[in-house]
This record gives structure tokens, sequence and C-alpha cells, in this order.
């Protein structure tokens, strides 16, 4: 039903094994910073972390307090793993009195939004723009929806696999352009079939209901009072509370080429948007609001569970860039963060996450059409709010309603011949182990996060914040055991002042205005219509 049509057996060869072993791998994590007693830190961005505009592995994202974890580029999963470890014995070294939080879903929020601390990057215009940029995001959705936190997985096949391909098949693209439709080819594969990642890895069933505040939801009470949930749910982050947008449903975004996926957010991105009209560009005073008025400020706001991406030069857009240069990697936003490991997620899951994602690219992919596009939001809302429910079904374009556990294990038989390639590639066991545990999950679905988080909550005599507070204590515990060497300590503060001085010097170069900065910055997008 799934299988490949036809296994690439030649990866399997000792001569092209680079084809494989040269695959890049990067890993982005927010954390939170809490209190002792899990409150949201109200503290500015801390200096000796450096600048969180110009640093190249510690920033933040929306919040002043929620940090993001940057890894560099990495061809072997054990260094991405040292480097992600050292990044956060670095950064807990550096906090006073606080501690990382360890869930996706956030600690005890401040009754007042307006509370929560927005991100500030400095006086340049780059810096300016991101600021306007997040408080736009807490004028749309809320600031408490902005603390949620979740790991993006980074992703590339070297040159030399497309390169194979492109010869293998006779192609007469140039091989950019023959990359960029392979990459796209990917990423509707990974549409139709990512809910299988948020059944496996979902592990936000439950919130503190300080996040839900007034608004209105569907959770129910956990018994005891301990938290809102839903039994049988997966991914909340996921779901209409978390990292989605009512509005931004309306919106078909056209995944079967690299122009009509800019056209369409450039499109998003220069159209007035009547609700986000009503909040206005500037307040009273002229200070801005948001940075315009369409359905997305900027490309970022497309909330998409997976990205194309090409590094951006200073001043170019993300879609310029993309433009002008292609696809470089994709961008895999639908994780959450493991509660129950200390970095928030473990090299077995990375190496599950490679045989998936190789699988979508080395299997037939067909066109997509509004259609399909809404049949991926369904299933995406079903598995997040009712994953684990026993005979749930979701939607398949071609057998119509598909028992959750009948395409699950299809997809997992399928993947069983791409996690061979990658042993034999990597001269390993890692891939077919990977799998063959979360077969395990998929027999036995108590054995998921989700499920597990749920369990531990019942045994608890706490809350969903006191309980998320003392697994992030005992993570916390775990890394500092083990302190940074003096010769990394000392590479990560010198990195810290690089960026702060870089910060200094960008910030004494800035000598456009930020109004004509944005205006020449949006000008880019009128191009791509």
């Amino acid at each position: 039903m799934f299988e490949l049509d036809n296994i690439p057996f030649e990866l399997a060869e000792r001569a092209n094994a680079p084809l494989l072993t040269g695959i890049l791998r990067g890993i982005e994590r927010e954390a939170l910073r809490v209190d002792a007693e899990g409150n949201l830190s109200v503290r500015p961005h801390p200096r000796s972390l450096g600048s969180a505009l110009s640093h190249p592995m510690i920033t933040t994202d929306f919040s002043e307090a929620l940090l993001e974890f940057i890894t560099p580029p990495t061809h072997r999963i054990e260094d991405l793993f040292f480097h992600l470890d050292n990044i956060h014995r670095f950064t807990l070294d550096q906090l006073d009195g606080e501690i990382l939080w360890t869930s996706s879903m956030p600690c005890l929020l401040p009754a007042n939004e307006n509370d929560i601390p927005v991100a500030q990057y400095g006086s340049s215009n780059n810096g300016m723009m991101k600021t306007v940029y997040r408080l736009g995001l807490g004028h749309r959705y809320g600031r408490a929806m902005q603390t949620v936190a979740g790991i993006h997985y980074n992703f590339s096949l070297p040159n030399a696999f497309w390169a194979h391909f492109h010869t293998k098949e006779n192609s007469l693209l140039s091989l950019e352009e023959y990359k960029n439709q392979r990459y796209f080819a990917m990423i509707r594969n990974f549409r139709r079939h990512f809910w299988l990642l948020i059944l496996l890895f979902g592990a936000s069933p439950a919130m503190c209901s300080s996040f839900v505040g007034e608004r209105n939801h569907a959770l129910e009470v956990f018994p005891g009072n301990k938290a809102l949930y839903l039994p049988y749910a997966t991914s909340l982050r996921m779901g209409d509370l978390g990292y989605q947008s009512n509005a931004q449903e309306s919106l078909f975004v056209c995944y079967n080429q690299k122009e009509t996926y800019i056209q369409t957010l450039s499109r998003a991105i220069l159209t007035p948007y009547q609700g986000y009209k009503q909040i206005g560009l500037r307040d009273a005073t002229g200070a801005y609001r948001q940075l315009g008025e369409g359905l997305l400020q900027i490309e970022n706001e497309f909330y998409s569970a997976i990205r194309p991406k090409r590094s951006a030069q200073p001043g170019e857009t993300a879609l310029m860039a993309l433009k002008r240069r292609g696809v470089e990697y994709i961008e895999v936003r639908c994780l959450d963060i493991d509660p129950f490991n200390p970095l928030g997620i473990s090299p077995e899951h990375v190496a599950f996450l490679d045989t998936f994602l190789l699988y979508c690219a080395l299997k037939e992919s067909a066109l997509a059409n509004n259609s399909e596009f809404k049949m991926v939001l369904s299933n995406q809302k079903t598995i997040v709010n009712r994953g684990r429910e026993p005979g749930i079904t979701l939607e398949h374009p071609e057998f119509g309603e598909l028992a959750v556990d009948t395409w699950a294990k299809a997809l997992l038989a399928a993947m069983e011949p791409v996690a061979n390639l990658l042993d034999t590639a990597f001269e390993s066991d890692n891939y077919s182990r990977a799998l063959t545990k979360q077969r395990m999950c998929t027999d036995d679905l108590s054995l998921t996060p989700s499920a597990r988080l749920l369990t531990a909550l019942e045994s608890s005599d706490k809350g969903y914040a006191e309980m998320s507070l003392a697994l992030s204590h005992n993570n916390n515990q775990q890394l500092r055991e083990q302190a940074l060497d003096d010769q990394h300590m000392m590479k990560f503060r010198a990195i810290a002042e690089e960026s702060l001085a870089e910060q200094t010097a960008i910030e004494a170069n800035t000598s456009l205005s930020f109004d004509k900065f944005l205006a020449e910055y949006f000008k880019q997008y009128q191009t791509l219509l």
C-alpha cells in the first residue's frame, strides 16, 4: 500500500555510502526560563549568554524568556547531540536562580498577558523588526500562545545524493531545479504522513489552566483538578490552542513547486486581512503594533509543520532567498519537547526522523490540491485531539476512511528497507532499532510520550504545573551534574562576547530609518508575485 515503488538498492553499496552519510542535521530547541517555583521569568535575556540578535547558537524566540538553542549543522548524530548537550550545560551555568522548563506547554503564566515580556533585540533595524514582528504576534494571537515551546529539526540530503538520481532518471532539468522539485515532492509526502510523528512523539496532552485563561476551549478537567486535558490527545501544542491559527486555515499554500509556494505566501503577506487591519499598523504614539496588515506579517508567521528553507543574507527575505538560490534544507516543525529527556529529544528519535524523511524523499509524490490540503488539516486535528482513541480513523485520498492503526503499521513496514539502507551506510543498527521501538509504540500507545505524561499526572499528587516543575528540576539537575569543561566554557564565553560586539557594530552602522528599511524589505515581496 505504501511501499517504495523502486527501492534504490544501489544506496546500500559501500561506494555509495557518502550519498547518505552526507546528510546534514540540525536541531533548534526552545525552552522557557522559569524561576525555582515555576513562574515565567520576567528578567531580560542574560547578558552572559551573549546577544540574542547575533549569537549563532543561543537566541530567543517570541518571549524574552523563551530561549532557543541552535546546533551547527553536523553529519553525525553523535556530534549533533554533543553540541546540543554543551549548549544546555553552558546556558544552565549562566542562569542565576532560574531553570529551563522541560515541557512544550508553558509554566505558570502571569494573569495579565501584557506581563509576558516580548523579546528584545536592540536598536538596529533588523533587531527592531524582530521585536515588532513579535509584538504583532501578541496582538494577533495573544502573548500566552507565544510561550509554547517545541523542537525544529533541520535536514538536508547531500548534493551527491541528488546528482545520483538526477543522472539515474536522465532528467533534463538543471540539477538545482531538479533538487527543488524533489524537495517539494518530499514535503508533499511529509504532509500526507506527519500525523504519524504527532502520534508517536506528541507530548502535550495536558496543560496548566493559566495558559488558557479566559479563552473558550473544549478541554476537560483532569480528575482531581490537576490540569486541563483531552483523554486521547497527543499534542495540544499542534492544535487550536497551540501553534495554530484559525485565520490561516483559509490560506491554501501550494507545495507543488517552488514558484507557487513563494507566490502564495507573498500574496498572503501583501493582501490586507480585515481582522488584522483592525489592530492597526501603529498605536496613538506612532509606535509599530505589527509589521503589516496582511494575513501574514512575514513568511515565518505561516504555522506549517514543515518548511523549505534557504539561508538568507542580511536584509533579504526568506522567500527571496528561496527564489534566488533554491531549497537548501527542510525544517520539521511539528515536534514536541520530550519532557522525560533533559535535551528534549534523543538520538533514537533523530534516527527515526531520518528514516521517515528519507522515505518521504524516495517515495513517488503526486501533486497536491486544495482538497488534499483540507484533508491534511483535518487529519492533523484528529490526531492532535483524539490520536490514541481506540478505533479512530483518518481520511485517505485513495482508500477513504482508514484506521490509524492500519495506516501507521503500513507506513512503518514501508520504512523498513529505508532503515536498512541507513544502517548499511552508517555501519550500525541504530535506524532499524529506532523503527522497532516505534513499532512497539504503535502496538501499545501507552508507551507514547503523551500517554506516559498522563499516566505520570494520574499517579502524581501534583497538578500539571507542579509535576512539570519537578520534571524540569530533575532534568536540569542531570545536566548540572557534569559541568562543561574549561575549554568549551571558554569557547562559549568568547562566542557570547563576540556576539555582543557584533550587535554593537550593527547598531553603529545603522543609518537608514526604520520606516525606510521596512519599506525596502517589503518591496521584495512585490517582485515575487
